[in-house]
């Protein structure tokens, strides 16, 4: 069963690429929106669901399978999206700066017949940051299109002191559990 990728999302297609999965890219355009009170992982399981969605409302074929996914940061219950600019990135990074944070991505699989809807929760302790290297990661550019302002795979992974968990899903896909969900539906 073909599996069609509702993202557009370099890092998740790198990750399905190295993991031996074969996929096509149909980018979901949808408002990713936290309602009042949902909680951040309802909120990311939710986003998951709606791009698969979008993708299976315009028309997949009877034998594909749509493969949906959410990641965010969390501190403190407080959900860092994609940073709004600098000054919003600079503000992510200090919340992070020594402290514990969560990464959950919500993962959707979806067919004809079929929505599983999953995610997976990793802790990361980040070493404590001066305002310098917060300016001068800023200043790549390099966390302003990521959850919470930053890449571990990047630059941002010399102040990563410890994780707890799927490393994969802190780079935006748990590939573990995605193959897992593959292969219980036969995709």
């Amino acid at each position: 069963m073909p599996l069609v990728l509702a993202s557009s999302s370099p890092r998740r297609q790198q990750l399905l690429t190295e993991a031996g999965i074969e996929f096509v890219v149909r980018p979901a355009n949808i408002q990713e929106i936290r309602l009042p009170s949902e909680a951040p992982k309802e909120f990311a399981e939710r986003m998951a669901k709606e791009k698969a969605a979008f993708i299976r409302n315009y028309g997949i074929n009877q034998n594909e399978a749509v493969l949906g996914a959410d990641t965010v940061v969390v501190i403190e219950n407080e959900v860092l999206g994609k940073p709004a600019d600098a000054n919003d990135a600079a503000r992510m990074l200090r919340l992070l700066s020594g402290r514990k944070h969560f990464v959950i991505t919500g993962v959707c699989l979806a067919g004809r017949n079929f929505e599983d809807v999953r995610s997976e929760t990793t802790g990361v302790y980040f070493s404590e940051l001066s305002e310098g290297e917060i300016a001068s990661y800023v200043e790549s550019g390099e966390p302003m299109d990521k959850a919470g302002a930053y890449a571990i795979q990047c630059g941002a992974s010399r102040w990563v002191a410890k994780i707890e968990g799927d490393y994969n899903n802190v780079v935006g896909l748990p590939v573990d559990l995605v193959k897992r969900m593959l292969r219980q539906h036969g995709v």
